[in-house]
């Protein structure tokens, strides 16, 4: 992509692969947890790696207070690029942005959007403030989609380490430093938010609905989800219903 000039601002966040950036004639090589924030006006152009092409979320936006969000996430001229690492939460953020469209085109989806934007905008500012991690050696999202796909499975640590082919101490060390979560807390949580969703779409049993997580006791089931979510199984589904 080559633009000499463009008329609104444009963030764009690579979570796979390798790229370049060339802004006002100054070039950057892109890697995974890499946040490139190009202001409007800036002439730039941006390619994928032949090789091990990138995985990128990108958005464009405007507004008079525009400038001051560059700003916050670190944006500097002649510095273009801040490194972020790879966030499950800005990604979830991005799939939350995503979905606004499904909403149609109406004042309240665009206001809807809108804060959601803001919203990814503060994660990035806090992650960049982070210590973090190189990912050379650790594709977190690679390793969130495995717990996604065996969110029905009883994974361990040993499990994803194995899957991430590193020890099981680097592996949640690495994991801890990009993401802030402990891998098994993590992969906790992601069940949670599944037992949520089937609570509020299903008429499941509480029991059946632990069974399918593989909680064998469903008792451990409900102290952890409100351990987690703050209310029981049988609270949360009678809220949502009413």
């Amino acid at each position: 992509m080559r633009r000499l000039t463009h008329d609104d601002n444009l963030l764009l966040y690579c979570v796979d692969g390798q790229g370049s950036l060339l802004v006002n004639h100054q070039r950057s090589e892109i890697t995974a947890g890499d946040l490139m924030l190009l202001k409007q006006g800036d002439n730039h152009e941006y390619s994928a790696d032949p090789k091990n092409p990138w995985t990128l979320y990108w958005v464009h936006f405007q507004g008079n207070k525009a400038h001051h969000f560059l700003d916050y996430m670190g944006y500097q001229p002649g510095q273009y690029c801040v490194y972020v690492g790879v966030s499950s939460a800005i990604v979830a953020g991005f799939s939350r942005l995503l979905a606004v469209r499904k909403t149609g085109y109406s004042n309240a989806a665009f206001i809807h959007a809108a804060n959601q934007l803001r919203h990814l905008f503060t994660h990035f500012a806090l992650q960049s403030q982070q210590p973090v991690a190189t990912p050379e050696t650790l594709n977190v999202v690679k390793v969130q989609a495995y717990m996604h796909d065996n969110i029905h499975r009883s994974l361990d640590l040993d499990d994803l380490s194995a899957m991430a082919g590193l020890s099981k101490y680097h592996f949640s060390h690495r994991y801890k430093a990009l993401t802030g979560y402990p891998p098994m807390r993590h992969f906790s949580h992601m069940k949670m938010e599944a037992a949520c969703r089937m609570l509020d779409t299903t008429e499941h049993s509480i029991q059946g609905i632990a069974k399918d997580l593989s909680f064998e006791d469903p008792l451990y089931f409900s102290r952890v989800f409100r351990n987690i979510i703050g209310c029981s199984p049988r609270q949360y589904r009678a809220s949502r219903l009413g």
